[in-house]
């Protein structure tokens, strides 16, 4: 039995969908969350920067014996997980990306949107995923560097949420898309409006599952499973206060974060 956490990273609450859905479906492991709110959001940034923070932050995962590490963020992931895999050799590190190997799979349209930050959407990486797993599909990969403020944000920032969605979006509204894509971690917290945005008959997919199902891969093959009762600590880079708001939002339950310096 190993009872160390498994370490999630975000550039802020994003990685809580992806939180929810390993507390869930592994319900004996401690998690460790770090939220980068004072670096957030990571769209905008240089890749070095980007690659400069999660690299700090895996150091202070590893610092509290964590057993593995999610980096529960698109952008950060696109960034550099070779290159962070290389860094820390000495822990399984998993990456978030857009599935789109599964949303080849499923639509009968051949028509698939992937909404996600613009650092995500303009990425080398990105293409090469839209190269590999849907060759013969039209994919509209768009991308926002507002929608994660608006999530972050302590106000009730649905309206201004709308709107962005609705301008991202505007080009591919008349487009046969049968699958949409959450290509960001925060994005499933909005799912409600990108719903009433594309329709009933859209299938909205995101990474959950995926990161999940490997995360337990390893947890196996490693056996470093444990099955006692877990606890979930969470430690942001920001304001504490703000962040056990949001987060507490987010989920609809009680959240208290902790500050943690992380320079």
């Amino acid at each position: 039995m190993d009872t160390r956490p498994i370490g999630i990273i975000d550039s802020g609450s994003g990685g809580l969908s992806i939180w929810k859905t390993i507390s869930t479906q592994l319900p004996h492991e401690s998690i460790l969350y770090v939220g980068d709110h004072a670096h957030t959001p990571y769209s905008g940034k240089t890749r070095i920067y980007i690659r400069t923070r999660v690299k700090r932050c895996l150091a202070y995962l590893i610092k509290k014996h964590c057993k593995l590490i999610v980096i529960a963020c698109n952008t950060s992931t696109v960034a550099g997980i070779d290159w962070y895999r290389k860094q820390f050799p000495m822990i399984p590190i998993v990456g978030v990306v857009p599935v789109i190997k599964t949303a080849a799979r499923i639509t009968k349209t051949q028509n698939i949107c992937i909404l996600s930050t613009k650092f995500t959407a303009k990425s080398t990486y990105m293409k090469q995923l839209i190269h590999d797993f849907a060759p013969s599909a039209s994919v509209f990969s768009l991308g926002s560097s507002k929608l994660v403020s608006y999530i972050e944000s302590l106000d009730n920032e649905t309206e201004h949420i709308k709107r962005e969605l609705t301008c991202m979006c505007s080009a591919v509204l008349d487009k046969p898309i049968d699958v949409v894509i959450l290509g960001c971690t925060h994005f499933p917290f909005i799912q409600h409006e990108v719903r009433a945005l594309f329709g009933e008959a859209v299938s909205i997919i995101d990474s959950a599952e995926a990161v999940t199902r490997q995360v337990a891969r390893i947890i196996e093959h490693n056996k470093i499973g444990s099955n006692t009762k877990p606890t979930h600590t969470f430690v942001t880079t920001g304001d504490e206060v703000h962040v056990s708001y949001v987060m507490s939002r987010l989920v609809d339950r009680h959240i208290v974060v902790e500050h943690s310096l992380i320079p």
